[in-house]
């Protein structure tokens, strides 16, 4: 449950509430009855605690696979004609 800040407009009472994101704002101040508005606010950023959250959740470069298609380096013409049926594919 998200937390939302609130400060009166009357007396400048700044305070905190626990509510679900379906309810509706707050209208009074719980110490002069006044009108508050709710404040935009940063809330809680994420904290990563630990060694290694990089390591761990996600792929490491060097790990590539070295038989993807997208690595293969395929000759521009035929090494041995230049009329190519494919042998150079075959050869490997």
């Amino acid at each position: 449950m998200p937390t939302y800040d609130y400060a009166c407009k009357k007396c400048d009472y700044r305070f905190e509430r626990f509510q679900k994101m379906t309810d509706k704002p707050l209208e009074e101040c719980p110490k002069c009855a006044g009108r508050v508005k709710r404040l935009i606010s940063t809330g809680a950023g994420i904290i990563f605690k630990g060694k290694g959250f990089y390591q761990t959740d996600y792929k490491n470069k060097s790990t590539k696979s070295k038989g993807s298609p997208n690595n293969e380096k395929k000759p521009d013409k035929c090494e041995k004609s230049d009329s190519c049926d494919g042998c150079c594919k075959k050869d490997g």
